[in-house]
């Protein structure tokens, strides 16, 4: 099984959860960490890492003696990677989609691809659970590859617990598809109720069934809650706002650790999973 733990937007408490339910679980688990601009489930779970591997994709590198300047590279891409500008081809990296699509319409074959460093994928154990991590190397600004690559790097054999990017964009689709379940974290508060009802849309979209976890519960208004049961949306847990959790937090300790009847509110919220998905 994959259970993908996801949010609209970031701070509600997305990777406090998927944490603290791998740490939960007595089945073969691993967590793969597809936060890649930023993640940090590490400094919860402390994973031993065994091995680490960089990811390069192919961009192109365009030789000007053969360029007539045509511009069919630049109008073919849609992110305005390639411009030509008064004779001069102008690459910007960071736009491209590694699609290699600009070779193949170029009519002089003044395009060909190259190697460019994209980040790291590191891979290790925290006790017993297996730990994949991928960190997009600074000033890239296209994640999706490196995400793909984590997901590659996954074990079928394992119940899977994905800790996603916040948001609605191509990072967390590309993080969630093929997802057996979605938990939706999110807070009481009308900025968590807007990105909230942005995560369902997509989990519609996508056809995959989902749930929701209110964090800091006792805080905000209750438009979250009535939400929710207008739309028919299960909320499977509500963690309210408690010190401890917080100091927990600040120490990069887990909740089951700080708090251990905890554990059994997470196996709790497993076996909630399981049985929406059995219906």
């Amino acid at each position: 099984m994959v259970v993908s733990v996801a949010s609209g937007k970031g701070g509600t408490g997305k990777t406090t959860v998927a944490v603290n339910l791998a740490l939960s679980l007595e089945e073969n688990v691993q967590f793969l960490d597809c936060d890649v601009e930023e993640p940090n489930a590490h400094i919860f779970l402390k994973p031993k890492i065994t091995h680490a591997r960089s990811l390069s994709v192919l961009v192109p590198k365009v030789d000007e003696k053969r360029c007539t300047y045509c511009g069919k590279c630049a109008r073919f891409c849609s992110y305005n990677a390639i411009a030509i500008v008064k004779e001069k081809v102008l690459f910007f990296p960071e736009l491209c989609h590694n699609c290699g699509g600009c070779t193949i319409v170029c009519p002089e074959k003044a395009i060909r691809e190259v190697k460019r460093p994209k980040g790291v994928i590191e891979e290790g154990r925290s006790g017993k659970i297996r730990f994949i991590k991928g960190e997009l190397n600074v000033g890239e600004a296209v994640s999706p590859p490196l995400i793909r690559e984590v997901k590659r790097a996954a074990d079928e054999d394992f119940l899977t617990i994905i800790d996603v990017p916040p948001g609605t964009s191509c990072p967390v689709i590309e993080a969630v598809k093929e997802s057996d379940f979605c938990l939706l974290v999110t807070e009481p508060t009308p900025f968590g109720l807007n990105d909230l009802i942005l995560a369902v849309e997509v989990m519609r979209k996508l056809k995959i069934p989902f749930a929701v976890v209110i964090n800091r519960s006792d805080i905000g208004d209750g438009k979250v809650e009535e939400y929710c049961e207008k739309e028919k949306i299960p909320i499977l847990m509500r963690i309210p706002m408690d010190r401890r959790i917080a100091t927990a937090y600040s120490k990069g300790t887990p909740i089951v650790e700080e708090i251990p009847e905890y554990r059994e509110k997470f196996k709790e919220l497993y076996e909630k999973i399981k049985q929406m998905l059995s219906k």
